[in-house]
C-alpha cells in the first residue's frame, strides 16, 4: 500500500506504535488530547473491563502511523500542534509572516533606492 503525504492523512487517528508503550493507541490518540495516558489510567482504575476491551479494540481497527508522514520533525511537530493548540499554532505562523513581511520590507527598500541602481551601475563598469 502506498502512503500519501497530503494534510489529510495527517489527521488521521493513528496508533503511534514508536511513542506507544503498547500497541501506540494511547500515543496516537495523544496527538489530538493532551492528557489521554491519565485518562487512560483513570478508566483502567475506574472502569476497568471497558477500557480493556475499547483499547484492543482500538488496537485493532486503527492503522499504525505511516513511517513517512511527516518530511521533518519540525513539520510532526507543527501538526501535532495544530491539532492540540490551534491558537497557539496560528499565533506562531502570524509571528512568522510578520518578521518574512519586515524582511521583504527592508530587502524591498534596499533594492528602491537610489544607492542601489548607483552601486548596479559602477559594477556593470568593471565588466
Amino acid at each position: 500500500m502506498v502512503w500519501t503525504n497530503s494534510s489529510s492523512t495527517r489527521y488521521r487517528l493513528w496508533r503511534d506504535t514508536d511513542r506507544g508503550i503498547i500497541a501506540g493507541v494511547c500515543a496516537g490518540i495523544a496527538g489530538y488530547i493532551v492528557v489521554v495516558r491519565l485518562v487512560a489510567v483513570l478508566g483502567l482504575v475506574f472502569f476497568f473491563p471497558p477500557t480493556i476491551v475499547a483499547y484492543v479494540i482500538l488496537a485493532l481497527v486503527l492503522r499504525p502511523k505511516p513511517p513517512a508522514l511527516y518530511a521533518s520533525p519540525d513539520e510532526e511537530a507543527f501538526w501535532r500542534g495544530v491539532g492540540t493548540a490551534p491558537a497557539d499554532t496560528l499565533h506562531s505562523l502570524k509571528r512568522k509572516f510578520t518578521d518574512l513581511e519586515a524582511r521583504l520590507g527592508q530587502m524591498e527598500s534596499q533594492v528602491a533606492s537610489g544607492d542601489f541602481d548607483l552601486h548596479r551601475k559602477f559594477r556593470d563598469l568593471g565588466r
